[in-house]
């Protein structure tokens, strides 16, 4: 056990026991449980711990904010609830009660998503550096050999994405992880890619599908490139785990160990590469044309909607629903201008709370305020929102004015983000750009002061603290 075993055991009473969690996964705050009953949990009990931030329902999860030892946290809970990966991958579903289609598209983003956020966030952060070392180095180091290894650490999460996704993605709907993954690597073969495939000459037009098609038992494959994609990977996996579900029904035990995966991957792969695939790349590709068509038309409303409603979006959990886009965005241009509002409305975070900083009388609480303000100065908002702003009202409506005002000017300005990196102050190599420009960094600068100076100035003129000294 680690050192947050008692937490763990607290929690799992509030929530309303082990027999009352159906399923437990977490992000970069959360800790998000499944339950049977959410009736059966006591939100008061469990804000009153002094490691829980607060608790939020959303999209059909009992949200736990711990902050950003989460991932500890969760170990701990894994452990007192006796959850393994073994497990996990045979583990069927128990039922719960219907959710509507935001709250199952949502749960399915977040638990898909989540498990590869941290590393994902990491590999971001090297190619970010890699990116800066290029602008200060030049030519000859983005031709040596520690560019191209570096280069690999920040890249290999991202060109095999489905993979990842496979792994993270076959845990959610109750399928082999190591099929999932199996099902990531055959999208990401070589030989089936476009690239590949536009050579030869067995390839005909497919119209508004693509541009080159193979055959398959003469049914026609699209030809696209699955390397770096998001969405197609995840619904191939979850057709995959119903076909698991019913294979393990007519398979005999003594043979289900190697004949249920053959079975499942047989069938899917083949439909994932027919029809799911070209399908689901086609849909990707309008939603990411549209985004960009709506900020095109107008960078500044974009901006102004995006920065002011960020922070409402996190507080239900919804701003997951923007992951997926923006890796879209990333795979499809090679820059994406709809999660760089991140950027700014953390730093809008970060100058409310400071302006509630000068101008509080509790010596406690100006005390708890310093390493909530430091959390969202690194991109992690909860602490700042529930702690303080958001309670307090004014100061957490002068973040929202900052953050859009902050937002319009990363859209304005033309600022891109290239990576899925870090947040905050770190993720400003970001806006690097992959020949090394700095134009992207001096764009999120201005902006990150701008929201600080838009919060706090807000929040001073505004808020009054009617707390007694203490």
């Amino acid at each position: 056990m680690g050192k947050y075993e008692s937490l763990a055991k607290d929690i799992i009473k509030e929530v309303g026991g082990q027999e009352n969690i159906n399923a437990v996964t977490h992000c970069i705050t959360r800790l998000r449980f499944t339950l049977k009953d959410e009736a059966k949990a006591n939100d008061e009990a469990l804000k009153a711990m002094g490691d829980v931030v607060t608790v939020v329902h959303s999209g059909g999860q009992y949200q736990v904010v711990i902050g950003q030892k989460v991932n500890l946290v969760y170990a701990d809970v894994c452990e007192v609830l006796g959850i393994t990966d073994a497990k996990a991958a045979e583990a069927e579903e128990a039922p719960t009660e219907k959710k509507g289609f935001v709250a199952t598209l949502i749960d399915i983003i977040s638990s898909c998503f989540a498990p590869i956020l941290g590393p994902m966030v990491a590999c971001g952060l090297m190619k970010g550096i890699n990116a800066l070392l290029v602008f200060l180095l030049g030519a000859t180091y983005s031709a040596s050999g520690t560019y191209l290894v570096l280069n690999a650490i920040g890249d290999a999460i991202f060109y095999f994405m489905p993979v990842m996704l496979g792994y993270s993605s076959s845990k959610k709907f109750n399928l082999n992880p190591v099929v999932g993954m199996l099902i990531g690597a055959a999208l990401c073969m070589p030989a089936l890619q476009s690239s590949s495939l536009s050579a030869k000459e067995v390839l005909g037009s497919a119209g508004m599908l693509g541009n080159y098609y193979i055959t398959f038992l003469k049914i026609p494959v699209i030809a696209t490139s699955y390397t770096s994609s998001v969405i197609p990977v995840v619904v191939v996996c979850a057709f995959a785990g119903m076909i698991q579900k019913y294979a393990k029904k007519f398979v005999p035990e003594l043979v289900q160990s190697f004949l249920v995966p053959f079975i499942v991957m047989v069938i899917s792969i083949p439909v994932g590469l027919i029809v799911i695939g070209p399908v689901i790349q086609l849909f990707t590709t309008l939603l990411s044309n549209g985004f960009t068509a709506l900020f095109n038309f107008s960078p500044v409303l974009t901006g102004i909607v995006l920065g002011f409603f960020w922070q409402v979006l996190i507080i239900f959990g919804l701003h997951w629903s923007a992951v997926p886009v923006a890796m879209i965005n990333i795979a499809a241009f090679g820059y994406d201008t709809l999660l760089m509002v991140t950027h700014p409305t953390a730093f809008a975070q970060f100058g409310a709370l400071l302006g509630m900083y000068v101008k509080m009388k509790d010596k406690k609480k100006k005390a708890q305020a310093v390493p909530a303000m430091i959390s969202a100065a690194f991109g992690v908002t909860e602490p700042s929102i529930y702690g303080f702003t958001l309670a307090a009202k004014t100061p957490f409506i002068a973040s929202l004015v900052a953050g859009a005002v902050g937002n319009m000017l990363m859209c304005v300005l033309g600022a891109k983000r290239y990576i899925m990196g870090a947040g905050g102050i770190v993720g400003l190599v970001n806006y690097v750009a992959p020949d090394g420009s700095m134009a992207g960094v001096v764009v999120a600068v201005i902006a990150m002061l701008a929201a600080i100076a838009v919060g706090f100035g807000l929040t001073m003129l505004l808020w009054k603290d009617d707390s007694k000294e203490a």
